[in-house]
């Protein structure tokens, strides 16, 4: 089982690796849902840390609607992580109707590999999330964040179990939403999967 933490500094990361989570994913502006965090972040990360980290790649809080400038910014923040010798990236960006960009998606996979790719809880805002499993694993998507498009797993465990059934092979899902070290048992036990996310997971 993979349990990834996720993080708002550096020093969280470190602490994140010495209570033994698995992976990190390593964020800025946690209050607003995660942002990019600075350059000198992700390189300290990248030197100091054993443990791999995915970096999100999101130029602001709020909706996941970009505008081609704000999609630019991400393209330049995720050369800079290939660059930087990051594991990984976690990116998502929708149409005004809640639907996957994916043109601007594919432009990021793109530039990405070999990089590992999640697609973020940007999914939870689509009505049928099940449905883009398959489409997100064939463009190069080697994860899915999702909490089932509840607010906790347990809430979407119902979607969660669905995504992961549609997965199969090709994809993995992260299983998000108040994900706990005091209820991963329960959850882990109840909705079978490889990969675990949460802040306070460890």
């Amino acid at each position: 089982m993979i349990r990834e933490k996720c993080i708002g500094s550096f020093l969280e990361a470190l602490e994140a690796q010495e209570l033994g989570a698995e992976r990190i994913e390593l964020c800025d502006n946690l209050a607003e849902g995660g942002t990019t965090p600075s350059y000198g972040t992700i390189k300290m990360v990248v030197e100091k840390l054993n443990i791999p980290a995915f970096v999100i790649i999101r130029p602001r809080g709020g909706d996941f609607y970009y505008t081609p400038e704000e999609i630019e910014i991400m393209k330049e923040d995720i050369k800079l992580c290939k660059e930087l010798g990051v594991e990984g990236v976690v990116i998502g960006a929708l149409n005004r109707d809640n639907t996957i960009n994916y043109d601007a998606i594919k432009e990021m996979i793109d530039l990405a590999k070999p990089m590992s790719i999640t697609f973020h809880k940007a999914i939870d805002e689509l009505e049928n999330p099940v449905a883009e499993v398959k489409k997100l694993a064939n463009l190069g998507v080697n994860r899915i964040l999702t909490s089932g498009t509840k607010e906790t797993a347990l809430e979407g465990q119902e979607i969660l179990k669905e995504m992961i059934k549609e997965a199969g092979e090709d994809i993995i899902i992260i299983v998000a939403g108040k994900v706990t070290k005091d209820n991963l048992d329960e959850i882990s036990k109840l909705i079978l999967a490889k990969e675990y996310h949460g802040k306070k997971i460890i």
